[in-house]
């Protein structure tokens, strides 16, 4: 009998915890789709109104054309049979149905949408870690005034919605001091740059005030460990304590925080795109919500939500690059 077949209880290749790690978030992304498909498809199809109206755009219709479209999208089905159908198109030919309103696939009218939205969470993204993070560091080492200042300027822009902000900076940037276009995507790199930035500041105004004062209360608390203090008193350089010491020891919190509010960027865009009439799959999925466009909402509403989990996964993967202690193996199980 050979060594291998001898050896009882193998259990074949060895994975590393890195490979673990990704296998599990992708599953969990698989599953947090699946969960999400069915709720979306189930809630839309149970939800008032009839079907028949919503496709004809509320015009009347005759009996002939009633039971043609009733065949077409198979509404006389069970709501799970008609989900069954819906999943095995989108999973075996990423066939997300067709746009009623826009009379075209609704992959093709998110991909001519779904790079606008990317942009605006990424600027906004930039924005919130630069000086989100930035002012929180700030006003944990320098106290007093300066610390005085950043918390109270927080303190307003954790108050404001987005909507509200975005019309503080049209009426102010774009109408009193014409320094930043308004409205529109903008072409080339200059040019989307300029008509986003009014958008990213709406979206990031509140998240910066939240990533702020959690990075400033976190900076202070390591600043009064043990650890910190005992590397003062040694001689080491001031700057070089708050790197090794203090920033390394906050990364964590400070990278959780952000993440978290990073992500919440993918639903709040919806009322940015709509305020600026950005041409985005925010602005998109509300149009189509008011048109019952179904669709549209189902499949913008997937590829929202995988944007979502996929965040979430890339924030877990930076916890072990940021502090090598954190291992990865304990995060994935």
């Amino acid at each position: 009998m050979s060594a291998v077949a001898a050896a009882p209880g193998r259990r074949g290749p060895h994975l590393s915890p890195l490979a673990r790690f990704i296998l599990r978030r992708i599953g969990l992304l698989v599953l947090a789709l699946l969960v999400s498909s069915f709720v979306i498809f189930i809630s839309l199809n149970l939800a008032p109104g009839d079907p028949l109206s919503a496709l004809s755009g509320g015009r009347s219709l005759s009996k002939a054309t009633a039971a043609a479209l009733t065949r077409e999208y198979h509404l006389d089905d069970p709501v799970l049979v008609r989900y069954w159908d819906y999943l095995k198109a989108v999973v075996l030919h990423f066939n997300l149905g067709t746009s009623i309103q826009f009379r075209e696939p609704v992959s093709t009218l998110i991909g001519q949408r779904i790079g606008v939205t990317a942009e605006l969470v990424a600027y906004s993204a930039v924005l919130i870690i630069v000086f989100g993070v930035g002012a929180g560091i700030v006003a944990a080492l320098r106290r007093g005034a300066v610390d005085g200042s950043i918390i109270a300027v927080s303190t307003v822009l954790a108050a404001v919605p987005s909507f509200v902000a975005a019309i503080v900076l049209i009426a102010i940037f774009a109408v009193d001091l014409h320094w930043l276009p308004a409205l529109g995507n903008g072409s080339g790199f200059a040019g989307s740059i300029e008509h986003l930035t009014l958008p990213a500041i709406a979206l990031a105004a509140s998240a910066f005030a939240v990533v702020t004062r959690v990075t400033r209360v976190t900076v202070r608390a390591e600043l009064g460990l043990e650890h910190v203090q005992t590397a003062v008193s040694r001689g080491i350089p001031w700057p070089l304590v708050v790197r090794r010491h203090v920033l390394r020891n906050a990364s964590i919190p400070i990278t959780t925080v952000v993440g978290i509010t990073v992500t919440s960027l993918f639903a709040l865009c919806t009322v940015v795109e709509q305020a600026f009439n950005l041409n985005g799959i925010g602005a998109a999925l509300i149009n189509a919500a008011l048109e019952k466009d179904f669709g549209v909402v189902q499949g913008i509403s997937l590829v929202l939500v995988g944007a979502f989990v996929l965040a979430n996964a890339i924030v877990d993967l930076l916890y072990a690059f940021l502090d090598p202690r954190v291992a990865i193996g304990a995060r994935a199980s």
